[in-house]
């Protein structure tokens, strides 16, 4: 059984200006944290449109959700962190995130991770 791409993939520039700021960036990064989405927009992401409907008012089982539209993320991972991991991110920006999304906070056990 293939897994299936659940987001769209970013284009290049947005996830290549995304991983820029979220590595060096302490206003981007808050922003980020804050509202992930418009975060986004500001750097040129623009959501895929909706696909077609079908008969039974279903979405297509084609269509792709957009990357981070239920992102929560408490707290960033360190910018060196992020950096490291540049490649392994960016190539899954590229292709679409499937059930396993990257780890952007800092990986802390849910245990320790304050819920508002």
């Amino acid at each position: 059984m293939s897994t299936k791409t659940r987001t769209a993939p970013l284009p290049v520039e947005v996830a290549d200006r995304l991983l820029d700021l979220l590595g060096s960036d302490d206003l981007f990064r808050e922003r980020f944290q804050r509202d992930h989405l418009a975060a986004l927009r500001s750097i040129g992401y623009e959501a895929p449109s909706p696909g077609p409907i079908t008969a039974c008012g279903a979405v297509s089982s084609a269509e792709q959700v957009a990357p981070f539209a239920s992102c929560k993320v408490t707290r960033l991972a360190p910018k060196e962190t992020i950096a490291a991991a540049r490649e392994e991110i960016m190539s899954m920006l590229l292709r679409g995130l499937a059930q396993t999304t990257p780890r952007l906070d800092l990986g802390l056990p849910t245990s320790q991770i304050s819920r508002k």
